[in-house]
């Protein structure tokens, strides 16, 4: 038994195609935007420095913990994480990069907070230099580089290179998107990051091979359809697919948002606004391509 909520559908997806297309420019538009005057939450993995998750036995007072840290560095960022103990305090205190031994440093702090506090538990400590940040930096983005390299060559060479195009086109638009939700929300920036970017790569790139192998097969037996209508079958048949792996991914993915813990959170949220954009991707930015260059018409072999 298969499931297909959607064997009769006959959306017009086209239709939309250059209301699409304007929105799309749009929200790029202002990702960019975003990511110059706003720029990302760098996590210490990127901007290298010291993190330290602390929990106190008693309620403490932020602007407390403030005060005394920031006599070792007035660049101190704290914040009070939420804990199911409604008597301990939890605060995530990061220091930016200096110039001292980091190891050194962080001691430093340790005792300067068990100097002030009792009872202190050390749930956390993290540090990275300058030069092993801006190496990561550099890792991320020569994995994005191959990544959308090797995807390009795939498509090419499994389809034409219109298919191609449309692809690369497509995740382009994603990863965009996904920097420029980072950047809106602030929400930090670390190597996991990556990770849920190369994942939603992958996952749109998924999504838009099925409906380009519908569209090439529907290609071949209807050679004076036009492309628009091709698309529009394609789509369609290959909807409920789309919606039940887009669906059951969504789900899985507010799990984790809810129930995965602040480690997986930056992850699952980017990843589930990431899905989003993929699907939306798949369907219009990849294939719209091919609206202005019939493979019918470049591609002889396909008449």
């Amino acid at each position: 038994m298969t499931l297909n909520f959607f064997s009769d559908a006959k959306f017009d997806f086209m239709k939309l195609s250059k209301i699409t297309n304007f929105a799309s420019l749009l929200l790029i538009i202002i990702s960019i935007i975003l990511l110059i005057f706003r720029g990302l939450n760098f996590g210490i993995d990127f901007s290298g420095g010291s993190l330290i998750e602390a929990r106190f036995s008693k309620d403490t007072n932020i602007s407390e913990l403030r005060t005394i840290l920031s006599a070792k560095n007035n660049k101190v960022q704290i914040q009070k994480i939420k804990n199911n103990i409604s008597d301990k305090s939890d605060f995530l205190i990061r220091f930016p990069s200096n110039n001292k031994d980091q190891s050194k440093f962080v001691e430093e702090i340790q005792n300067t907070l068990n100097n002030n506090f009792k009872d202190i538990t050390y749930r956390k400590i993290d540090y990275v230099g300058p030069q092993i940040g801006q190496e990561l930096i550099n890792k991320g983005i020569m994995a994005l580089f191959l990544s959308f390299l090797f995807i390009f060559i795939y498509i090419w060479i499994r389809f034409d290179w219109q298919f191609s195009i449309g692809a690369i086109i497509a995740l382009i638009h994603d990863a965009i998107l996904i920097f420029g939700f980072y950047s809106l929300t602030q929400i930090e920036f670390n190597t996991t990051s990556i990770a849920a970017i190369l994942t939603v790569i992958g996952y749109s790139i998924n999504d838009t091979v099925v409906i380009f192998d519908r569209i090439r097969d529907n290609l071949r037996r209807n050679k004076k359809m036009p492309i628009n209508n091709i698309i529009n079958i394609s789509v369609n048949s290959t909807l409920s697919r789309t919606i039940i792996t887009s669906g059951l991914t969504l789900l899985s993915l507010m799990a984790l948002i809810f129930f995965g813990g602040k480690i997986l959170f930056s992850f699952s949220l980017a990843t589930f606004f990431g899905v989003i954009i993929g699907t939306y991707s798949s369907i219009y930015s990849s294939s719209v391509i091919l609206t202005k260059y019939d493979p019918r018409i470049y591609n002889k072999d396909s008449k």
